[in-house]
């Protein structure tokens, strides 16, 4: 290893260190405040939400800690690699950075009790169908990119609910698809909102909300609406930290596929944001916001209110492929479907909330989790692997039941996406 490449691991091991600790003060901040707030509110309106919505970032960061994603990784790596030269797909995914949601959903099998070899077999199932997904896609990227000729695709864990999104398409379609003639101009939907959509705006409303649901005083109201919209703030600029921090293995695994692969005509994976130029991914997710925090107060069997994850960019992608941008049919199949994603970041705080206790030796932190973390469906089949690793024989039902008509669900989305597919030519 060079001098250079060894500096730049040293700094981003340091910086890696740096970004837990902040995610651990800034979770024990909201702790403080948010707790107390949120238990208030359930003894004034018997609606029990003991969970924070922390969003992607510290989740992130702690999946990236954990010393098993290094192995997941290069599962993936080596599935990539072997699909490509047996042509079983046409993606090169260079997205190192986001095999920590494959590794999350992992992590979380684990978790729950499935032993290393299965959970190793999951991790396989999961990339072959992300590689498989990516393809599948790639027309559609090109005609919302305007581009014929673009190489991007990506494989990317929230667009693996495609086909849950298709489903409820086709209902729409046979049901509603009348409404398709009133749809709305998203672009300037999402100028009226402005700054009323910021994350710092959303922490402000949340905390606003609780504090008056729990009847605090208002000087409390006022600290609890501040902190929240300031942690909100913090978990995105930690977020930047730790992606740094993760830089030096992506780009050093980058360019090494890119070595074994040059000269080969690959589409090219990359993350979801490439798409982030189109304006009905926001509008969708603005609209969604306060859908989601009602439907969080109704829901049974949810314990988490939405706030660092309340704009639902785990959400609102795989509706733009699937509807391939009308608005209107995206918000209504996205109230469909929001459920799903708050179950399961329920389901997941107990993992979430130990892991980061354990990552620093803190236990005195308030449960986390996040309420639009991308993949619920595969959080739902790793909890289930987990339980049914014991022998009960219902789990076992349950988790050989969900993952056919999971694998069976694929295989009718793929059969339509190719049909849909050659429009395109």
């Amino acid at each position: 290893m060079s001098g250079s490449a060894l500096s730049k691991a040293v700094a981003g091991a340091l910086q890696l260190a740096i970004a837990i600790t902040g995610i651990v003060t800034t979770v024990g901040i909201l702790s403080t405040v948010y707790r107390p707030a949120l238990a208030a509110m359930a003894r004034q309106t018997g609606v029990n939400l003991p969970v924070a919505d922390v969003g992607w970032a510290p989740i992130a960061t702690i999946t990236w800690a954990a010393p098993h994603t290094l192995l997941f990784l290069g599962v993936a790596l080596i599935i990539n690699i072997i699909m490509l030269k047996l042509r079983y797909t046409q993606t090169l995914d260079i997205d190192i950075f986001d095999i920590w949601h494959v590794a999350f959903t992992a992590l979380l099998a684990m978790y729950t009790g499935a032993p290393l070899w299965l959970t190793l077999v999951f991790v396989a199932l999961l990339v072959v169908l992300k590689l498989i997904n990516a393809d599948l896609m790639k027309p559609t990227f090109n005609d919302l990119l305007g581009n014929p000729s673009s190489l991007m695709t990506t494989s990317h864990l929230n667009y693996m609910i495609n086909p849950l999104v298709m489903v409820l398409d086709k209902l729409y379609s046979l049901c509603l698809g009348w409404l398709d003639h009133f749809d709305v101009d998203a672009a300037a939907l999402n100028n009226r909102i402005g700054f009323a959509g910021s994350r710092f705006a959303i922490g402000m409303y949340i905390g606003i909300f609780v504090g008056l649901m729990g009847r605090l005083p208002l000087t409390s109201v006022a600290t609890l609406a501040l902190t929240l919209a300031t942690t909100l703030e913090l978990f995105n600029v930690i977020g930047g930290w730790f992606t740094a921090a993760v830089d030096p293995l992506t780009q050093g695994l980058t360019n090494r596929l890119n070595h074994i692969f040059a000269g080969w005509s690959l589409n090219v994976g990359l993350d979801w944001a490439f798409l982030s130029s189109r304006s009905e991914l926001w509008a969708t997710a603005n609209i969604l916001a306060p859908i989601m925090v009602v439907e969080a107060l109704i829901l049974p069997g949810n314990r988490i209110l939405p706030l660092g994850g309340i704009i639902a960019m785990g959400v609102t992608p795989a509706l733009l492929v699937v509807t391939r941008g009308k608005v209107i049919r995206m918000v209504v199949i996205g109230a469909v479907e929001l459920p799903l994603f708050l179950w399961a970041g329920s389901l997941s705080a107990p993992f979430i909330t130990h892991a980061t206790a354990s990552l620093v030796g803190e236990h005195g932190i308030m449960a986390i989790s996040a309420a639009t973390k991308e993949g619920p469906v595969e959080q739902l089949l790793a909890v289930a692997l987990g339980k049914s690793s014991g022998g009960d024989a219902k789990w076992v039902m349950v988790t050989l039941v969900g993952t056919i008509a999971y694998l069976l669900l694929f295989a009718w989305y793929a059969r339509v996406m190719r049909r849909r597919n050659r429009e395109y030519q």
